[in-house]
């Protein structure tokens, strides 16, 4: 299962330790005039040693094209691309080729495939998502040619929480901190529980929101098709994603029906709605409504304190992780979420073309 998607496809390959880790996009469409600079921009927003709050592995993440690209425009054909890794530190992970990491997915890669690559997780490292990221760099691009745009943010780390609707907030002040919140008082605490957690040698989770705008009515495939169950998949495929709710969510089960439908009404020959508790979604089809969800990001598994484990033997003992770890995911996971989100909405629209 290392392919995404229906008709705009990825397959992606490589570990975090290997050599590079890269893919091949199928179903592009021919005659997109690519900017590499918001590509390398894409790149520069996910990649380590960011800032003082993300892990300090230092990879430059430069992205090459190995097909499906002429003159700087798409052919139709398959892209191949490759990100090279250049700052690997495989000895940190010397020790837990014999003992099983805490939340990892050590022992269940162990028990599914009988051996496993123990630099850095291999395949299951948080790494994997840079061939996510270009896709959905790409997926962008391709989006805009149909005035649909996707902005994520951080709106909770910890305990501290934007309690504000995504409309109460500024969105083009995301970028302007390095937690990506769009409250610059809410993302100084947030940046001090980080830095407090992490001299601790702990980590911590956090939630982050998705917005799209410019969405038209009617993607979405009935019944297993459903266009918020491709989002969750999507969301839920990436690292540390433990949670998916679209529109009102879980808040929502607290009110009554009448309080929460949402109304219909006759704007200048448009069919709206006055309300979204929905997100954007109704019976799995986009309604032309923003869509808005938001996606939970467990505590990084990889703490720097002893921890109580056993050997691969099933011996007790125990275990102090060595490495380069974020104390906290959900800054350096919020262009991985609107990638999913592009991949998924192109997609759909893609499938709906292809009706």
């Amino acid at each position: 299962m290392n392919h995404f998607g229906n008709i705009y496809r990825l397959t992606s390959f490589g570990e975090s330790h290997g050599a590079a880790i890269g893919g091949v996009i199928d179903g592009c469409p021919a005659g997109i005039r690519l900017d590499m600079d918001l590509l390398s921009q894409e790149m520069q927003r996910r990649r380590p040693g960011q800032s003082a709050i993300s892990t300090p592995r230092k990879e430059a993440d430069e992205v090459e094209l190995l097909s499906g690209v002429y003159e700087g425009v798409t052919t139709g054909t398959p892209i191949g691309f490759l990100v090279r890794n250049t700052n690997q530190h495989s000895s940190d992970y010397e020790e837990i080729k014999q003992k099983y990491r805490p939340s990892h997915a050590d022992y269940t890669y162990q028990s599914k495939y009988g051996l496993r690559d123990p630099r850095g997780g291999g395949r299951s490292s948080a790494r994997e998502t840079i061939a996510r990221v270009v896709a959905g760099a790409i997926a962008k691009q391709v989006l805009h040619h149909y005035d649909i745009r996707i902005q994520a943010f951080t709106s909770q780390v910890g305990t501290i929480v934007l309690t504000g609707k995504y409309t109460d907030y500024d969105l083009r002040l995301t970028e302007n901190n390095p937690v990506r919140c769009p409250d610059n008082e809410k993302a100084a605490e947030m940046e001090a529980l980080i830095r407090e957690v992490r001299s601790q040698g702990d980590t911590i989770g956090g939630v982050i929101t998705c917005v799209v705008y410019g969405v038209p009515v009617g993607l979405g495939e009935p019944v297993f098709g459903k266009l918020h169950a491709a989002l969750g998949n999507a969301m839920l495929s990436i690292n540390a994603a433990k949670g998916f709710e679209y529109g009102d969510g879980f808040e929502g089960t607290k009110y009554r029906g009448s309080e929460r439908n949402d109304i219909f009404y006759n704007d200048n020959g448009q069919i709206r709605t006055r309300t979204n508790h929905s997100g954007g979604i109704q019976g799995g089809i986009s309604n032309g409504e923003d869509i808005y969800f938001r996606v939970a990001f467990k505590p990084v598994a990889t703490v720097l304190m002893e921890q109580p484990t056993v050997t691969i033997e099933g011996e007790e003992t125990t275990l102090c992780a060595r490495g380069r770890h974020d104390a906290c995911v959900v800054p350096r996971a919020v262009p991985i979420v609107e990638a999913m989100t592009a991949m998924t909405l192109l997609d759909y629209v893609l499938l709906n073309k292809a009706r």
